[in-house]
């Protein structure tokens, strides 16, 4: 087995989790197999005095595909 990681970031008005699903979600619309996320960085925007959105950096791990037989 072969696994792959690519880094991605993601962004959200509501959570830090949904930044993460985001990221995640959006990348498995053309990757398959994706196993294992790992959060690297959080940040946020600040406007006003208050976090107007939340910033992820993440790590997204998927397998690659055995196709010698194509």
């Amino acid at each position: 087995m072969v696994e792959k990681s690519i880094t991605l970031t993601g962004s959200s008005a509501n959570s830090i989790e949904d930044a993460v699903n985001l990221a995640v979600s959006r990348a498995a619309v053309t990757i398959e197999g994706i196993c294992r996320v790992e959060v690297q960085q959080v940040s946020g925007t600040v406007e006003n005095g208050s976090v107007a959105s939340w910033h992820v950096k993440v790590q997204v791990t998927f397998l690659i595909q055995d196709r010698l037989h194509e």
